[in-house]
């Protein structure tokens, strides 16, 4: 009886450690994720203020359209970067929060 009961004290402080080492994967990834939103956001407005003082200080139609143009194709392009970088951070935290329970799965599940 009494070796049952180690064992399931054991079992219940690796499973503690098991989620803290989960909600720190979870956790540093989440941040890093929004510190990468943060990051363009501000890339952003500034990328996006700096073209609207170009447009206001533009002399004649064409040169306003192809500023704009500028703007739009870069913002595009920066845009799309951004989001596969962001995709890539998610699949990164995916794969750090499931990284704890791996170990702990196959010492928890019983043989075949």
């Amino acid at each position: 009886m009494l070796d049952n009961f180690d064992d399931l004290q054991k079992l219940g402080k690796d499973n503690v450690d098991v989620t803290l080492k989960q909600l720190g994967a979870v956790s540093k990834g989440f941040q890093a994720i929004a510190t990468e939103v943060a990051d363009y956001s501000k890339k952003s407005f500034e990328h996006s203020s700096a073209a609207a003082e170009k447009l206001l200080g533009s002399k004649s139609l064409e040169k306003a359209i192809e500023i704009q143009s500028d703007y739009f194709k870069s913002a595009f392009e920066s845009f799309v970067a951004e989001a596969t970088k962001i995709g890539e951070l998610y699949v990164d935290l995916a794969k750090e929060s499931y990284t704890p329970f791996e170990g702990y799965i196959a010492k928890v599940s019983p043989a075949k």
